[in-house]
């Protein structure tokens, strides 16, 4: 046995592909001359990642728009003025708002995942937005005609098939983003938003069966666009036993970045479902300056004090590049933190003799 170690999605696309996407936001590109680049991006990312000894593979998003907004290609009725999410550098990311129903997905995950799939043969881990993240498209003042309880009975129907049709798809892992879910907090201190957040996903999640709930998992964290976050003040206690009552076999939380990683983890410790895993963050996205191998096998030494092994992991604190037109962080930087992941975590489970 070793400790497993997986990257939670998102990687820098290359400058040849940023720049491929604001000449097709243009109209100066094709769109399957976009497609073949982000194709050519997609297999660079899973073979980098293999090069560098990553035993599961992600795709990087290379393809995505965002990692929330990938549902809404091709959908026609939306507006431009939906939910801000709004950061603590000042910058903001604003969601668009749903005009009419009935709100169908037009893209899938698993068309991501079929796609890496042909690169490779290593085990492939695939990203979805969790439900509740997508129901901030509703409107508070409703849409004419289309209840929001016909709306939510849409979106579950939607997120069931996303997330089964890529378990069918030979998903090794399929993993809820949730990082609505800390943010949710600062926008309802009273926690009442949080609940109705876990109880629309957990109602996706009930869904299906144990064995496949032990390839489902959720990640958290407080955002990170642009070397910045949107909810890193809000207290990980009041958001981590809400997060651990959602019905997967794997939880993927953001630790590097904490102040107090240690009280993070007695909390972990205490509200961590038995059989679960717990992936915990051991490099930092937002933080440019590269961990060695040697400061994260340190860092999975110290959750080892407080989790069992036989239920930990690590991972990214989160995504490098949620958003495609995010190039705060270099692609070079990405793989450089993904690579002292790797080598951190196996030098962890040589210290604990596994």
């Amino acid at each position: 046995m070793s400790i497993p170690t997986e990257a939670i999605g998102s990687i820098p696309r290359p400058p040849a592909l940023q720049a491929a996407l604001a000449d097709h936001a243009e109209g100066r590109l094709a769109t399957d001359e976009l497609t073949k680049l982000q194709e050519q991006a997609t297999a660079e990312t899973l073979e980098r990642l293999e090069r560098l000894g990553s035993p599961v593979l992600v795709d990087g998003e290379q393809a995505k728009p965002s990692f929330v907004t990938y549902p809404l290609a091709g959908l026609t009725a939306l507006a431009p003025d939906g939910a801000v999410i709004p950061f603590a550098d000042g910058h903001t990311r604003q969601l668009p708002r749903l005009t009419a129903g009935p709100f169908r997905y037009g893209v899938h995950a698993d068309s991501y995942l079929r796609s890496a799939r042909r690169h490779t043969d290593m085990p492939v881990k695939q990203a979805v937005i969790a439900p509740s993240a997508l129901s901030l498209l509703y409107p508070a003042d409703g849409i004419e005609g289309y209840p929001r309880e016909e709306f939510l009975r849409d979106l579950r129907d939607g997120a069931e098939a996303d997330i089964r049709r890529c378990l069918e798809a030979g998903a090794h892992v399929v993993q809820l983003d949730f990082t609505e879910g800390r943010l949710s907090l600062k926008l309802d201190p009273s926690g009442g938003l949080l609940d109705e957040f876990v109880a629309l996903n957990n109602e996706v999640l009930g869904r299906f069966g144990q064995a496949e709930r032990a390839r489902l998992g959720v990640h958290t964290c407080p955002g990170g666009d642009q070397d910045s976050t949107h909810s890193a003040d809000v207290d990980y206690a009041q958001l981590l036993p809400k997060l651990f009552a959602l019905k997967v076999g794997n939880f993927y939380v953001q630790l590097a970045g904490e102040a107090d990683p240690e009280r993070v983890l007695r909390i972990i410790a205490d509200h961590l479902p038995p059989g679960a895993r717990v992936f915990v963050g051991v490099t930092d996205p937002v933080d440019p300056v590269v961990e060695t191998p040697e400061q994260v096998r340190d860092r999975v030494l110290a959750a080892a004090r407080h989790i069992p092994v036989a239920q930990l992991g690590t991972c990214d604190d989160c995504g490098f590049s949620p958003f495609a037109d995010d190039t705060s962080t270099s692609r070079e930087v990405a793989f450089a933190k993904i690579e002292a992941r790797v080598r951190g975590t196996a030098l962890a489970s040589e210290a604990l003799g596994l």
